[in-house]
């Protein structure tokens, strides 16, 4: 059978495979469109399989919020490059994503990507596809679902690289969004020093005990000079103790009581954190490359 460029467009527009590909796939299956369809996504399963040990340390985090605005989830969805995370198939898979999220309250990656769609693929079966797509390793790596039931939600992004959502009771939608933005800028580890573990705690007791034995001062002082710094430490990981972003000479704690408002949960994304990223050599690469033709 004759394989024309009409058929061609309408298998591009249809998988958004290469032309070539396309091409490719209409003459193995005898011009079969939707033939063609399955060949090219089975193509594209195994194509991310062999993507999957790729770094992807950019990408998005994207939110959703129920119409009541009494849920929200947020999720981090990686890409390996930043060009291919600002395109519009990824960020409309990554926003189906923290779709999803709300809409099952499965926050585990593992399990979302057995999650149904719409259509009858599966989160991961979608995820694949777009890989086959943007030839990029695409990676769901985290998600967090927020309610609350007599509180309200605040929703702040910084772009598409940092995400907060923070569950308040009291205040108001300006008093909330501005809390979500300064935990965008200030990166707080818990809401106050009880939330904080013991076990980092005790890491910078020990810590701030070595430094202060170094200065030779009397136990009864250094006692003292340690419990400060913890308790300075504690001011700084803690959204309670920070400086208010917008009014450095009031804490967050401050605002809050002002306005008879507490905040009761916070989340905060950042793509990429904790990921180690590969430090491409391209002229080390390009001599092994080279190396390696003329041992052949």
């Amino acid at each position: 059978m004759a394989i024309t460029a009409a058929m061609v467009k309408e298998l591009r527009e249809r998988t958004g495979a290469g032309m070539m590909d396309c091409k490719k796939a209409l003459s193995e299956t005898n011009g079969d469109m939707d033939a063609a369809v399955d060949l090219l996504r089975k193509k594209g399963m195994a194509g991310a399989d062999k993507k999957a040990d790729r770094v992807a340390a950019e990408g998005i985090i994207a939110v959703a919020v129920s119409e009541d605005g009494k849920k929200a989830a947020i999720v981090e969805v990686n890409c390996e490059t930043d060009f291919v995370a600002k395109g519009d198939d990824f960020q409309n898979f990554a926003n189906m994503v923290a779709q999803k999220v709300l809409e099952t309250g499965i926050v585990d990656p593992a399990a979302l990507a057995e999650v149904k769609l719409d259509n009858g693929q599966t989160v991961d079966e979608a995820r694949r596809e777009l890989i086959a797509k943007i030839g990029e390793n695409v990676q769901i790596r985290r998600a967090e679902l927020l309610q609350t039931e007599n509180g309200h939600i605040g929703v702040y992004r910084h772009g598409d690289r940092i995400g907060v959502v923070v569950v308040m009771e009291g205040g108001d939608d300006t008093l909330v969004r501005d809390v979500a933005m300064h935990i965008a800028a200030s990166k707080p580890a818990a809401i106050s020093a009880a939330d904080v573990p013991e076990e980092v705690i005790a890491h910078e007791r020990e810590i701030f005990t070595a430094q202060a034995k170094e200065s030779g001062k009397p136990d009864n002082i250094i006692e003292k000079m340690i419990e400060g710094r913890i308790n300075k430490f504690l001011k700084e990981i803690t959204l309670l103790g920070q400086a208010f972003v917008k009014n450095p000479d009031q804490t967050v704690e401050q605002l809050l009581k002002e306005a008879d408002a507490t905040v009761k949960q916070f989340a905060r994304l950042e793509v990429g954190e904790g990921i180690e990223k590969k430090e491409e050599n391209f002229a080390e690469e390009v001599a092994k490359q080279a190396a390696a033709a003329q041992q052949k």
